[in-house]
């Protein structure tokens, strides 16, 4: 059985640990959180004994290794000196995306484990769905001939804005990253797996629109469990967290991230002192709230990637126009289009219907880490769907499109020399 050490007990530590529990092809046998009551909860789902339970990742690091593999799942700027770390102890290494807020930081991080021979997987688990096999096997049959243009929309959903990048630990660039990196390193990861290839050219565009205090509605109080107007308000804190009660999956994510309460009572105080019950609109947040992203290829095809928080929570929606033929898909269904025939085939993927965190993400978290515990079994590294430096890559085109953002140019992006890049 796989031995796991967990550097960071937050939702997506939890997740995977608890896939492991749920499999019994891995075990969890020690912790590091700073959180009292995460690492408390963790340890004793585990089994974890208090000598392996440790406040910082600083002490479980300065042990001899105590697991097979490390789960680094801290926050975004945190990622750097615990995973470079594992990879000097010799830890087959599971990180959480992005790999880190820059570029440097991320090269050090996959130049130290394959420096140290070890496995790093790069949790863009949108290349494990159902989905995206489906997806991509039809594209790389050649079924719907040359790709010529693919047209991708992520929705993060007006309350997920709200909650993680407005009022949560996203919410400001010089505290965790831009959107473009904390959100959507997935999709721009996507496009490039379903392409098989990098752009070479990169253009977007970009705003925080709505999230501002010149938007605040009027009579609005500071926080919502005290606003004269908050049951009008799309972005009531006290409508979103209220409405989690009662449902295991909302208790998991996104309450969770407010209070263990569960009670209304608990949820209200929690609220009250809490930037979970900030109002939307009282300024402190920067990160952008829209933006789009072009791509094009060296063989001229070109794509978009739409980013906004002005939708439900829901599966990305791509379209793949090619020469032949055309995909239509929702992140479970897949309708394709045959050219010559003139004829839709509807293709049932298999992915689950539910998009968000705690579900699980459409299937792709259990897939990637069942993929990720099997490679460290069987020391293959090609059971994972990306190695560091092709991680490296696809972060590379956050990089160049947040410059070309900044900057209002179209970047170039460079050919890629790290060894195993694509």
């Amino acid at each position: 059985m796989v031995t796991l050490a967990v550097i960071g007990a937050g939702l997506r530590g939890q997740s995977y640990a608890r896939r492991a529990l749920e499999t019994g092809r891995a075990t969890v046998v020690a912790v590091a959180e700073p959180d009292p009551v995460r690492r408390r909860a963790m340890a004793e789902e585990h089994g974890v004994p208090p000598e392996r339970t440790f406040a910082h990742w600083h002490q479980l690091l300065a042990e001899e290794r105590l697991a097979d593999a490390a789960i680094v799942s801290t926050q975004d700027r945190m990622h750097r000196e615990p995973a470079v770390r594992a990879a000097e102890l010799g830890y087959d290494i599971l990180l959480e995306k992005p790999m880190a807020h820059s570029e440097e930081e991320a090269h050090a991080i996959a130049e130290a484990a394959a420096r140290a021979g070890v496995l790093l997987a790069v949790c863009h688990v949108m290349r494990y769905t159902p989905y995206t096999a489906a997806l991509k096997e039809i594209v790389d049959s050649g079924r719907i001939g040359q790709v010529v243009n693919i047209q991708h929309l992520e929705q993060i959903g007006w309350w997920h804005q709200a909650h993680s990048f407005v009022r949560g630990n996203w919410s400001r660039e010089d505290e965790s990253a831009p959107m473009l990196l904390a959100k959507a390193c997935h999709d721009l990861d996507w496009i490039t797996y379903v392409k098989g290839e990098l752009p070479t050219r990169i253009s977007s565009f970009g705003a925080l629109t709505h999230f501002r205090p010149e938007h605040r509605p009027e009579g609005a109080a500071d926080t919502c469990v005290t606003c004269p107007v908050e049951r009008s308000c799309a972005y009531s804190a006290k409508r979103l967290y209220l409405g989690c009660l009662g449902d295991a999956d909302k208790e998991f994510w996104p309450l969770s991230a407010v209070t263990g309460a569960r009670t209304e009572a608990g949820v209200l105080a929690a609220l009250a002192d809490s930037p979970y019950g900030r109002c939307a609109f009282a300024g402190g947040n920067d990160v952008l709230d829209n933006q789009v992203v072009s791509l094009e290829f060296a063989d001229g095809t070109n794509a978009t990637c739409t980013v906004t928080a002005f939708a439900a929570l829901e599966h990305r929606k791509t379209r793949v126009f090619g020469t032949l033929g055309s995909i239509e898909g929702d992140g479970v269904t897949l309708r394709v289009h045959d050219f010559l025939t003139d004829t839709v085939t509807v293709v049932e993927t298999g992915s689950a219907v539910n998009a968000s965190a705690a579900a699980g993400h459409g299937g792709g978290d259990a897939t990637m880490f069942d993929a990720f515990v099997d490679a460290v079994d069987k020391q293959d590294p090609r059971l994972v769907l990306t190695s560091g430096y092709e991680s490296l890559a696809t972060h590379r085109v956050v990089w160049a499109a947040e410059r070309a953002r900044r900057t209002g140019t179209v970047v170039a992006l460079d050919a890629p020399t790290a060894p195993g890049s694509p």
